[in-house]
């Protein structure tokens, strides 16, 4: 067997360009997303409302995923994401203008949230067709032996945004403002865009194309059903994702619980980023394959024991460190999961079941986001953490119960045999 090369992927000019572009757009939306969650709750002071930013997104995002798999399956990646990138921009702008003072002061709160949330549905609009053609572009750009290296940079990646985005909103909030942290949201739209202006056109993979609608999702929904390895791994990511999603809450914590300000806020919210993006750095390094099934329900069991302790602490670091704990378990499941649907997926397949992946884990994070907001208002925000957490377990057992198969999971010589490939 060939010495692995941590590096194989960034070899390749237009996908350092892709990595460019992938930070810049996921540190663009977490950030802009802690800020409207910051916002929403200064201005509310209920969970329910911060439930409710979840809801607005995944609405159009499960409505219009299935078809936006479809489009991207028929059409050219980069030309689709050039679009995504600059409807993004667009809401960008317009979150900045709805907070500039004259305009802000001369609204009612209810007229504020009603933007704020219209925007928010517009995103998941167009967050629908970002996921899909992201990870349909990548599997154009390396060639298929490195796709398992492409994939953890790639995710690493998504998670530093996902870190430096929260982190920097954080600590905009309380030296600039709302108003000014929103501008900055926009600066990295742009940046995302001439990143990506780098990397050319690529072919389109699929010999159906002018495939009917109604066909084409039926084929994509029919592939991931069929498929138990990919049907098991993002089933299970779902659930936890769905019942873990206590960094919905975490404005209540920083606010009324920890006490620790807008900083504070953002080291929380950072946190769980920090432990993934060690986590995947790791794993370009040591594999994951191996047992990768045992693997996988072992971090989410440890994932949902963090989300636990995190709910019952009262001390900030205590918080902060159980929230690490949660990033660096769920950068094991976020490896092996991509890992998995970029060795199982064909390539003229690649949207419609990413988008499939996208309405059972992406879309779980607003969705869990609304549960969390339910609970939080039924049961209290301890209590409803508590409660996510201890679901998440469950849902580990039962799998590991009822699919014995799943726990048997070994990716290692898929891997191998696609790195000795000439």
């Amino acid at each position: 067997m060939n010495k692995k090369d941590p590096y194989a992927a960034l070899r390749f000019k237009e996908f350092r360009f892709f990595l460019s572009m992938r930070f810049a757009m996921v540190f663009a939306w977490a950030m802009q997303f802690i800020i409207i969650e910051w916002e929403v709750y200064s201005l509310t002071k209920d969970a329910i409302y911060l439930g409710l930013i979840g809801l607005m997104e995944i609405i159009p995002a499960v409505l219009m995923a299935l078809f936006a798999g479809h489009i991207v399956d028929q059409n050219e990646k980069k030309g689709l994401l050039v679009k995504c990138l600059i409807g993004f921009s667009f809401i960008s702008l317009g979150l900045f203008l709805i907070t500039v003072p004259s305009i802000k002061n001369t609204l009612t709160t209810s007229n504020i949230l009603l933007v704020i949330y219209i925007l928010v549905f517009l995103g998941g609009l167009v967050r629908a067709f970002i996921g899909p053609t992201v990870f349909s572009l990548l599997s154009l750009i390396v060639p298929k032996k490195h796709y398992p290296n492409a994939a953890t940079w790639s995710s690493s990646t998504w998670q530093m945004g996902s870190m430096f985005g929260p982190a920097l909103a954080g600590i905009s909030i309380g030296i600039i403002g709302v108003h000014w942290s929103l501008c900055i949201v926009f600066g990295f739209t742009i940046f995302a865009l001439l990143g990506l202006s780098q990397i050319s056109k690529k072919p389109i993979l699929n010999p159906k194309i002018g495939e009917p609608v109604m066909q084409s999702l039926k084929e994509g929904i029919t592939f991931v059903f069929k498929n138990k390895t990919i049907l098991g791994a993002i089933s299970l990511d779902m659930f936890a994702v769905l019942f873990g999603g206590a960094v919905a809450l975490l404005p209540i914590f920083a606010q009324d619980i920890l006490k620790v300000g807008s900083e504070g806020f953002g080291i929380l919210r950072a946190a769980p980023a920090v432990g993934s993006i060690i986590t995947m750095i790791i794993a370009a390094y040591f594999s994951l394959n191996k047992n990768a099934g045992v693997k996988l329900l072992t971090a989410i069991f440890i994932f949902g024991i963090c989300i636990i302790v995190f709910g019952i602490s009262e001390i900030f670091w205590i918080s902060v460190i159980a929230l690490f704990l949660s990033g660096v378990a769920d950068g094991v499941s976020v490896v092996i999961r991509n890992t998995i649907l970029q060795l199982h997926t064909p390539d003229n397949m690649r949207g419609r079941v990413s988008s499939v992946n996208s309405i059972f884990v992406g879309s779980s994070n607003e969705l869990g986001a609304f549960e969390s907001g339910v609970t939080a208002k039924l049961m209290g925000a301890v209590n409803a953490v508590i409660f996510g957490g201890c679901m998440t377990i469950g849902t580990v057992i039962t799998t590991a119960f009822i699919s014995p198969s799943f726990r048997k999971l070994d990716l290692e010589k898929e891997v191998e045999k696609l790195e000795n490939e000439v």
